[in-house]
């Protein structure tokens, strides 16, 4: 350590609370004394994106003879968890700062016949060499004229003046907010050397500019490819550097209106060299927040793209898709770099070759349904490519001809246990059972029967507090939890008469509101109340987000009336008679459904065919019953295809493909007018795809909602796994998701890595077609808050009470 804080003491009346008891501890009588802090040695600081580490602070007390004062400070930093060290003499305090480099040095002023503590302050500066300035601090006597000024003492090098006072939360108080304070804007700056450092070093050109886009840094590789000296460029505005003429003509102007917002933009971008040659780069441009939240500086990382056997025209084309599938500009923020899904390496952890698949499906677009096709294309491109880039093509190969097309890229148990648990216990079927006990499912008994229930004849009749409950049902921010306690935990039947009679369900399928009233009791009665989170209101809230979603213009311009109409029946019966246990746990206790349905989507199989049981088994609540063959068999495909949607071991192939398939070309094909979106709106497959898509966010929701509501759901699943971990151990049972043990779980860690690996891409993808503002907005409104929660190392879903 190099930098040090300094305090000068100057005398007053003493104040102390309390006598000194005769057998305190206190600093030896010598030249040097050390006092050891606990053995934690670290602190832990966020600078920006960086986690830096501090060491444990060093603390110099230059005090001629011991009293109650040193005393203070001495406790005062055991306290604090500082290592402590006092010197009686000049001599022994320069020794023990030049072998140490203390943060902060307390030097005494009240007994100048010892020794003179300016002049020591300026000799340890004078020596400090390529050190950090030393803050310092002196202790003198209250003065018996007017109080002296400062100013001596700051030339003298001291950066704070402390007045007598011995007790020791009064220097504990000191010491803290020189640590907040001086301490850590010095360790912050030998950091931002750290970084420049790596910046020079760095072989991609970057360019740092003010929050007015003025440049204030370039590196040597940005001199060195674009043929600019530093001077040259320093303190021009970005705007006077010549530009290409290769761009597309308001292309500035898209990444300007993208990274003013504070939006990352990343695309293909010509630079124009000294000399005029045009480069094309890959750019990234990512805005800097500062204080306030303010814009204070954007990074540019430009990497060349040295392909000289492409033609102008191809290139071309690369730019334009790379810039519409880039200006879209999502907020990447929330995005952890090990949980990157969107790309694989070559090889292990040894320093080869490493292909970013999103980069390469920008620039090579194909079919995600043909991997056939794909496989051709790479065996092609094989025979001219250098041995590196063969080498990793072959991996690529090897991906394509398994199952792993679509599988994630985790880092270790270590690095990120609660979402290797969620991935672990959400995409698998499960281990291979390690003990004899079988898990008894519950569709061993016989299936509820709504009876008991006396729903109203029609959606007239129902109570007005209920009625006033659904208000406000159009509306995003509806709160599902007030229609659970409205209706006693039926909110499924009555949301379900309002919705589907909003979007003429009835009308469609030629039914009578009584058998919708039926076929509603029916399905709720199915659920089961005694789970924490698969019940009937999770239920209902997914049917409420699906209507949502089915009122937007991009949904409407997609699906056709009996796709709406699939959508929202098998959201009402998407988790029917679920038992509160995931897929892996079945399996792993062997239960009758896993057997009957292979370990493969389980829950999903078993959802999807148990509601079309119940519903066409009884003539009273079969709203099948009057639909034409033809047009019943392809309801039912709809409603089974999205059902089994909803399992989470297709969830990254489900979204690749929509943003392959949909957004993609939308993306390019916008400017060539309606009809050509058309056509990839309502083409038969990718109709699918969306309704897939549509169910998947509904399912998954629970963090783009208010945050009260978000908070509420991510305690009952948080219950729901909690109790799966204790059953687990009770029978025996490959513990799915150890972290979810209730003794131990941080509820805020785990809900990050599930907004982290699951949320952010999909709603991301959704956002783009659907355009659902408010749902990013309380997203980035609900990560921050467990963020917040984690930060504070709280496990729990709300902070204590103040």
């Amino acid at each position: 350590m190099g930098c040090a804080s300094s305090i000068h003491i100057s005398d007053r009346v003493v104040y102390h609370s309390g006598k000194e008891s005769e057998d305190s501890h206190s600093p030896q009588q010598s030249n040097t004394t050390n006092q050891q802090g606990n053995p934690a040695a670290f602190t832990e600081v966020q600078f920006g994106p960086m986690r830096l580490y501090e060491d444990q602070l060093q603390v110099l007390l230059v005090f001629a003879k011991e009293d109650s004062q040193s005393n203070g400070f001495s406790w005062a930093c055991e306290k604090a968890n500082f290592r402590c060290t006092v010197a009686r003499t000049p001599e022994s305090a320069l020794e023990c700062y030049l072998d140490k480099h203390h943060d902060i040095v307390v030097i005494d002023h009240r007994h100048s016949r010892y020794f003179d503590a300016e002049a020591l302050c300026r000799y340890v500066g004078a020596r400090r060499f390529l050190q950090s300035q030393p803050a310092f601090g002196k202790s003198k006597k209250k003065p018996e004229r007017e109080e002296a000024s400062v100013m001596p003492l700051i030339a003298a090098g001291f950066s704070r003046r402390y007045v007598e006072n011995a007790n020791v939360m009064t220097c504990y108080n000191e010491l803290i907010q020189l640590e907040h304070g001086e301490v850590r804007a010095q360790f912050k700056l030998r950091a931002c050397n750290a970084i420049f450092a790596a910046l020079e070093q760095s072989q991609e050109a970057i360019e740092i500019t003010s929050e007015d886009q003025v440049i204030q840094y370039v590196n040597p590789a940005y001199e060195s490819i674009m043929g600019y000296q530093k001077g040259e460029l320093m303190g021009k505005e970005v705007m006077e550097v010549p530009k290409s003429e290769k761009n597309k003509p308001d292309l500035l102007e898209s990444i300007n209106s993208c990274i003013r917002k504070g939006k990352e933009w990343q695309g293909i971008y010509y630079g124009k060299k000294k000399n005029g040659d045009s480069v094309q780069q890959s750019v990234k441009i990512t805005p800097v927040i500062g204080q306030g939240g303010k814009i204070r500086h954007y990074v540019s990382i430009n990497r060349p793209l040295n392909d000289n056997n492409k033609t102008d025209k191809s290139s071309d084309r690369v730019q334009a898709e790379s810039q519409t599938d880039n200006q879209s500009c999502k907020h990447k923020d929330r995005r952890k770099g090990s949980l990157d899904v969107r790309s694989t390496t070559s090889r292990g952890s040894d320093g080869e070759l490493t292909l970013p698949c999103e980069n390469w499906g920008k620039r090579h677009p194909v079919s995600p349904s043909s991997p056939t096709s794909v496989i051709n294309i790479i065996n092609a491109a094989q025979e001219s490519s250098p041995m590196p880039v063969a080498e990793a093509l072959d991996r690529v190969l090897e991906i394509l001809r398994t199952t792993e097309l679509y599988s994630p890229q985790l880092g270790t148990k270590e690095e990120d246990p609660h979402t290797n648990d969620l991935v672990g216990g959400l995409m698998t079927d499960g281990l291979r059972r390690l003990s004899g006990n079988e898990y008894m499912f519950a569709a061993k008994h016989p299936h509820h029967l709504p009876g008991h229930l006396s729903t109203p004849l029609s959606l007239n009749d129902i109570p007005p507090q209920i009625a006033q409950t659904m208000e406000n049902e159009e509306s995003w921010d509806f709160d599902i939890f007030n229609l659970e306690a409205a209706t006693m935990k039926r909110p499924l039947t009555y949301l379900g008469l309002k919705v589907f009679s909003r979007f003429g369900v009835c009308e469609f399928l030629n039914c009578t509101e009584a058998t919708l009233r039926s076929w509603l009791q029916v399905i709720e009665a199915n659920y089961h109340s005694s789970n924490s989170y698969h019940n009937s209101c999770h239920a209902a809230d997914v049917l409420h987000a699906t209507a949502y979603f089915l009122c937007k213009e991009r949904v409407k311009q997609s699906l056709d009336p009996i796709d709406e109409v699939a959508a929202l029946i098998a959201a009402t019966v998407h988790d029917v008679d679920h038992p509160g246990r995931t897929n892996s746990f079945l399996c792993n206790a062997g239960s009758e459904l896993a057997i009957l349905y292979n370990d493969t989507a389980v829950l999903e199989s078993h959802h999807a065919a148990l509601a079309f049981q119940i519903t066409i088994r009884d003539d009273k609540c079969n709203i099948f019953k009057n639909m034409e063959r033809n047009e019943y068999r392809t309801m039912r495909q709809a409603i089974i295809d999205m059902v089994l949607a909803t399992e989470m071991t297709k969830h990254f192939e489900h979204v690749n493909k929509f943003v392959n398939s949909i957004n993609k070309p939308l993306a390019a094909l916008e400017e060539n007018g309606e009809e050509s979106v058309k056509s990839i709106l309502t083409s038969p497959e990718n109709r699918i795809l969306v309704k897939r898509m549509l169910i998947k966010c509904a399912d998954i929701s629970n963090p783009c909602r208010p945050l009260e509501l978000c908070i509420e759901w991510a305690g009952r699943i948080s219950e729901e796994y909690f109790a799966q971990t204790d059953e687990e151990k009770r029978q025996g049972l490959p513990v799915v998701m150890p972290v979810f043990d209730r003794n131990t779980c941080s509820i805020p860690k785990s809900q990050i890595s599930f907004i982290d690996y699951f949320i952010t891409d999909m709603f991301d993808a959704w956002d783009a077609f659907a355009d659902l503002p408010n749902l990013m907005q309380h997203l980035d409104n609900n990560f921050k808050y467990w963020k917040g929660l984690d930060e504070r190392k709280l496990h729990t879903l709300r902070p204590p009470p103040e």
